[in-house]
C-alpha cells in the first residue's frame, strides 16, 4: 500500500512539474520563429475574393488570417488583370473578378524561382516560373492558388506586384509587358499542341538561343525558332511561329542575362539538358566567331 501511494504521489509531482514548466515556458520564443519567417513573406489577395473563397485560397496558400499580420498583404485587382492582359487574350476570358492569389516567399541566393500551382488550370508552373524569369524576379518560392478551377493569369500580376513590395522596386513596364506575352503565348501553344509543358521547353529554348546569341534580326529570330523545334521534333504552323517570333522580338530588348535565367529557371533548363536539347549559352557566340576567323583565314590562303 506505501508503494502505490509513493508510486501517486511521484505521478502526481511529476504531471505538475510538467505544468508548470509548459507556464514557465515563454510562448513567445515559439512564435517569434514563425513571425520571423512570414516577415519574408509577400502575399497578393485577388480583390474579388469572397470571405470563404479567401479562406480557401488562405489554405492553399498554407497561410491563416493571424498569419497575415505579419506577412506584407497587397491586392490584385480586376482592373489591373485588364491592364496588363487585354492586349493578349479576350476579355472574356479574363473575366470580371480577380480570383487569383500569390505568395513570394524571398529565400537567399541561388535559390531559383520554385513555383507551386493550385487551382489553377491555364498556366503550368514552369510557365510562370519562365516568365517570372524574364520579368526579373530573383531568388523566390512563389506560390499562386485560387478558389476553385481558375485560368492563373493575373497570378502572374500579382506575383510580380508582391516582388515588386518585396524590393522595394517596380519592376520596368516592358519587362512586364514581355513577361505576360510569354506567360499567354505558351499557354496558347501548348493548347494547340496539346501539350503544355514541350510549349514551355520549345519558347524557352528559343529565348536561350535569342539571349545567348543576341539574335536582332528576323532572319535570325525565325532560323532559331525552326531550329530548336527540329530539335525538339515539333511541327509548327507558320501562325505559331509568328506568335513565338512576336514574343522573341520583346525579349531581344530586354538586355536580359542568360546566366541568371539559367539560375532562376534550373526546372526548365533542367528538362532541356534531359531532352538532349543543345542550349547555345556563350558557346554558341564563341563558336559563331570561330566560323568567322575560320572563314576568313579560308578566304585568305585560298
Amino acid at each position: 500500500m506505501k508503494k502505490l501511494k509513493s508510486f501517486k504521489k511521484l505521478i502526481t509531482f511529476c504531471l505538475v512539474a510538467a505544468v508548470a514548466a509548459a507556464m514557465i515556458l515563454p510562448p513567445a520564443a515559439v512564435s517569434a520563429d514563425s513571425e520571423d519567417a512570414l516577415s519574408d513573406t509577400y502575399v497578393s489577395l485577388g480583390a474579388s475574393l469572397s470571405s470563404s473563397e479567401r479562406a480557401t485560397v488562405l489554405s492553399l496558400l498554407g497561410l491563416t488570417e493571424d498569419d497575415l499580420k505579419n506577412c506584407t498583404v497587397i491586392q490584385t485587382t480586376n482592373q489591373e488583370e485588364h491592364e496588363y492582359l487585354d492586349a493578349y487574350i479576350s476579355n472574356s476570358f479574363i473575366g470580371s473578378r480577380a480570383l487569383s492569389s500569390v505568395k513570394v516567399v524571398n529565400k537567399d541566393d541561388s535559390n531559383g524561382i520554385n513555383v507551386e500551382t493550385h487551382n489553377i488550370t491555364y498556366c503550368t508552373e514552369t510557365m510562370y516560373q519562365n516568365a517570372l524569369a524574364t520579368a526579373g524576379l530573383k531568388d523566390a518560392d512563389v506560390t499562386v492558388a485560387g478558389p476553385f478551377n481558375v485560368s492563373g493569369t493575373a497570378g502572374l500580376v500579382g506575383a510580380i506586384k508582391a516582388y515588386d513590395t518585396m524590393t522595394g522596386k517596380d519592376t520596368a513596364e516592358e519587362s512586364v509587358e514581355a513577361a505576360t506575352e510569354e506567360l499567354v503565348t505558351t499557354s496558347q501553344l501548348g493548347d494547340s499542341m496539346g501539350d503544355q509543358d514541350s510549349a514551355a521547353a520549345l519558347v524557352g529554348a528559343v529565348k536561350d538561343k535569342v539571349v545567348s546569341e543576341g539574335l536582332t534580326s528576323e532572319e535570325d529570330i525565325a532560323e532559331a525558332i525552326d531550329e530548336t523545334a527540329d530539335q525538339m521534333d515539333i511541327s509548327l504552323t507558320d501562325d505559331q511561329k509568328a506568335q513565338i517570333a512576336a514574343l522573341m522580338d520583346k525579349i531581344k530588348d530586354l538586355d536580359l542575362d542568360i546566366d541568371a535565367l539559367k539560375e532562376q529557371a534550373k526546372g526548365l533548363y533542367d528538362k532541356l539538358d534531359s531532352l538532349g536539347v543543345k542550349l547555345s549559352s556563350a558557346d554558341g557566340f564563341f563558336s559563331k566567331i570561330g566560323d568567322f576567323f575560320r572563314n576568313l583565314w579560308d578566304n585568305i590562303f585560298g
